[in-house]
């Protein structure tokens, strides 16, 4: 089993970039899909994007599409959000989640969770 930890989060200007990423412990890392989320104050927790264990197939929801770009590096354990041109409704906890078999955009299916990143965006 995995155990996860983002970083990277933290107050930037309407516009500016951000790269999240999640360091994963375990040697079993390239077994897993990785999902990013995010919680916004008062509201749910919901899909950013997602990576399959080998890279090769993406997700995005439709509102980060063309704003965001997941990547994972399986030899440093650590899989990535690049964010840019970020907005303040971009504004949220950031999570990433892990499971084994394929990625998907259902948050339910994600068994193991990070403790999340902050991320703030001011206009």
């Amino acid at each position: 089993q995995v155990q996860l930890v983002e970083s990277g989060g933290g107050l930037v200007q309407a516009g500016g970039s951000l790269r999240l990423s999640c360091a994963a412990s375990g040697r079993t890392f390239s077994n897993y899909a990785m999902g990013w989320f995010r919680q916004a104050p008062g509201k749910e927790r919901e899909f950013v994007a997602s990576i399959s264990s080998g890279g090769g197939t993406t997700y995005y929801a439709d509102s980060v599409k063309g704003q965001c770009t997941i990547s994972r590096d399986n030899a440093k354990n650590t899989v990535y959000l690049q964010m840019n041109s970020l907005k303040p409704e971009d504004t949220a906890v950031y999570y990433c989640a892990a499971r084994p078999f394929g990625a998907t955009t259902n948050l339910g299916t994600y068994a193991i969770w990070g403790q999340g990143t902050q991320v703030t965006v001011s206009s």
